[in-house]
């Protein structure tokens, strides 16, 4: 059996009801089932949840939990945006938040700059708001992440290096720069400081726009070395998707050398067991 903490559905970008959800995780056996559709914003967006719809999202949600058969909670997944949005303003309202850095800064017309839209999107602010500057691009991604942590921390950090997807063919940086490396192990250090779960998200795997998961391996294991607690998602958004790639993605937790999974289950986040065919209950 497995869990899932980070699941889209139709009230925002997602594919099914929340109903859809819940009767594929009771037929994968699933021990607990977070639904976290994106947050509203406060702008114009395609892929959000308008929010007119929020109240009725989280009615919905209250009455399916006093009868569903799978363990179930409910969640947003929140941009962090400085003075516009963040996990600080729906906590109150939800089981757990999952944090992510979707946008970073705007272009010279207002537009706010998305990192995981379309490559052309991503060239127009890159060149526009970086001047093509790729060290300049990703340092403020990653900072923007800290001060994440750091002023709203939420409960889970989403997809963390998912900027990586606009590097295409490997055009625009190493992984392997010492820049990127130290960027990156500043921010585990920072969510280690937090207290946060990372996400171990897998959507880049099954939608073959990464060839590791977000966060990839080499990162992983720099999370380990700092104690910090992981957990396993797949960004569903459709049902067939609650667990795709986990078991994967299991065995190169285990050969890194992840001993458990943090889950959210009979109200608490506690750390289980677990191996390539799911979560071990004791």
């Amino acid at each position: 059996m497995w869990s899932n903490f980070h699941t889209h559905n139709a009230y925002c970008d997602g594919k099914g009801v929340i109903q859809d959800y819940i009767r594929k995780a009771e037929e994968l056996e699933m021990l607990s089932l977070g639904i976290s559709s994106h947050a509203p914003l406060p702008f114009a967006n395609k892929w959000c949840m308008k929010p007119a719809d929020l109240n009725a999202y989280l009615n919905e949600l209250r009455d399916l939990k006093k009868k569903s058969p799978v363990d179930l909670y409910t969640s947003l997944e929140i941009d962090f945006i400085p003075g516009v949005i963040s996990p600080n303003d729906f906590r109150d309202k939800l089981d757990y938040t999952v944090g992510s850095i979707h946008f970073v800064e705007q272009l010279p017309d207002g537009t706010r700059w998305e990192i995981d839209g379309t490559h052309a999107f991503f060239l127009e602010g890159y060149e526009k708001i970086f001047n093509n500057n790729i060290r300049d691009t990703l340092t403020r991604y990653y900072e923007l992440t800290r001060e994440m942590v750091a002023t709203a921390c939420p409960t889970v950090v989403g997809h963390l290096d998912k900027i990586k997807i606009q590097n295409v063919d490997g055009k625009l940086f190493s992984e392997s720069d010492a820049w990127y490396q130290q960027e990156v192990k500043k921010t585990i250090d920072a969510i280690a400081a937090s207290g946060a779960i990372i996400e171990v998200n897998t959507r880049g795997l099954y939608q073959k726009k990464s060839a590791t998961t977000y966060p990839g391996p080499w990162i992983l294991e720099y999370i380990l070395q700092k104690a910090i607690p992981v957990t396993l998602s797949s960004d569903a958004h459709h049902p067939d998707d609650l667990v795709n790639q986990f078991s994967d993605t299991a065995m190169l937790l285990q050969k890194i050398g992840f001993k458990t999974l943090t889950i959210l289950h009979e109200g608490h986040w506690q750390p289980f067991p677990y191996n390539e065919h799911g979560i071990i209950v004791r």
